[in-house]
């Protein structure tokens, strides 16, 4: 399966000024697949330790943490010599060995030659002990679910992709090609992005399959709270977690903290809802009094929505059935809304990295989403369907008047002056018809 990160890690390959490469992300998004792969692809030998399944490599690094010593060492253990130019040693669970996180500074330092990059938890990461983290003394590479264009590209349709990278806002997509974008982005609703998940799917097309591993997913989260987490926290995390999809589903949607548990406040919970955020997990998206650079300077971080940081695990924990998301069944009418913007949300994470704020004006107006490309602060609003009859873009026009603004829905290409339809199908070339407009 093509990941967009492994661009990236061929740049990190050859850069004069590399540093040992930590791939951070969620648990299940496929960080051990993708540097196994990437290592197959680009260099002649892969040394792969993994500090959790093989716990006594720890104690390679409780003499020194010399790396010349190391190396050979750990070719023993490999039993193959471990070249600085042609091999790359991959640490993966690397949050297991706080002394191996350390020896990265020394990689950097005294054996910059070699080839280093290690997976971790984003949790495990972040919960390393404050002495043994390499500060400044390594890269970073971020790893999500995939996205919408990578599902895309794993049902095996590259020539479909390449067509849409010709089109420009004036060119409507083909109704042909577009059914089948909306029948791909149906199935992504379901399927949603965890790797092991989308490999079932493309294989099998056997549904209960899939939902098989979403459930191992889901209950591998689970026992991460149990694992990683404060005792004292833990009830509270969990139950933060089960409170998202019916957080999501109200009204407006804002994240409230009596609705997790009842009387609770934010003294209460924003510890246990901290956690979720560093996990990756879940996505804190903040409401915007202002849309003015920098965006944060403007932000009410006291106001927000939570969203999951992948489609098909919202939609699982939400018990919808794949049925009625395929089928477009007026039971699902309201939820559809909360799914479709829970997937715009991760587009734009994808694309943007930064997570984007959301605006709203008292009760006469709001906005899903408020994203800065490069200068221009652009509103993006989302329609689960073709009615796109809404207000809020009118009543932000008048206020601020952007340069360009977004809506996203299920219709076709289309440029209305300042206004830019882009399908929810086609919503990876946000940036390509912003910069163009």
């Amino acid at each position: 399966m093509k990941r967009f990160i492994m661009s990236e890690l061929k740049k990190w390959k050859i850069r004069k000024d590399r540093k040992p490469l930590i791939l951070k992300g969620v648990r299940q998004c496929g960080k051990t697949y993708v540097l196994e792969k990437f290592g197959r692809e680009n260099y002649e030998e892969v040394a792969y330790f993994n500090f959790e399944k093989n716990p006594v490599l720890a104690e390679l690094f409780d003499q020194d943490l010399d790396p010349k010593r190391i190396i050979e060492e750990l070719g023993i253990l490999n039993r193959k010599l471990i070249n600085p130019l042609t091999t790359l040693i991959i640490f993966d669970e690397i949050q297991f060995c706080n002394k191996a996180l350390t020896s990265l500074k020394y990689f950097c330092e005294q054996s910059p030659q070699y080839h280093v990059a290690c997976a971790g938890s984003l949790l495990g990461i972040a919960l390393s002990k404050p002495l043994s983290f390499p500060v400044g003394k390594v890269d970073f590479l971020m790893l999500r679910p995939m996205s919408f264009y990578e599902f895309v590209f794993a049902n095996d349709e590259q020539m479909l992709l390449d067509y849409i990278e010709k089109i420009n806002i004036n060119t409507p997509v083909g109704q042909i090609f577009a059914d089948k974008l909306k029948t791909l982005l149906k199935s992504y609703y379901i399927i949603g992005g965890m790797p092991e998940a989308v490999a079932k799917w493309i294989g099998t097309k056997d549904l209960s399959e899939v939902e098989r591993i979403q459930d191992m997913i889901l209950n591998s989260y689970e026992l991460e709270f149990a694992k990683h987490a404060p005792a004292k926290d833990f009830p509270k995390i969990s139950l933060i977690w089960k409170s998202i999809p019916d957080q999501l589903a109200k009204e407006n949607g804002k994240f409230i903290y009596g609705h997790v548990k009842p009387g609770a406040r934010a003294k209460d919970l924003e510890d246990a809802l901290q956690w979720l955020i560093s996990a990756g997990m879940v996505y804190k998206v903040c409401k915007v009094e202002k849309p003015a650079i920098p965006l944060s300077a403007y932000s009410d971080r006291n106001y927000f929505k939570l969203y999951l940081s992948d489609i098909g695990l919202l939609r699982r924990m939400s018990k919808l059935p794949a049925a009625i998301v395929f089928n477009d069944s007026k039971q699902y009418a309201e939820f559809k809304g909360v799914l479709t913007e829970n997937y715009v949300l991760c587009e734009l994470v994808n694309l943007q990295e930064d997570i984007p704020y959301y605006w709203k004006s008292g009760n006469t107006a709001e906005i899903d989403f408020v994203v800065q490309f490069e200068e221009k602060i652009v509103p993006v609003e989302v329609k689960a369907s073709e009615n796109v009859k809404a207000r809020s873009l009118r009543v932000y026009r008048q206020k601020y008047k952007p340069e360009v603004l977004v809506r996203s829905s299920m219709r076709n290409l289309k440029k209305d002056d300042d206004l830019l339809n882009i399908p929810l199908y086609l919503l990876w070339t946000i940036k390509n018809h912003i910069n163009a407009s």
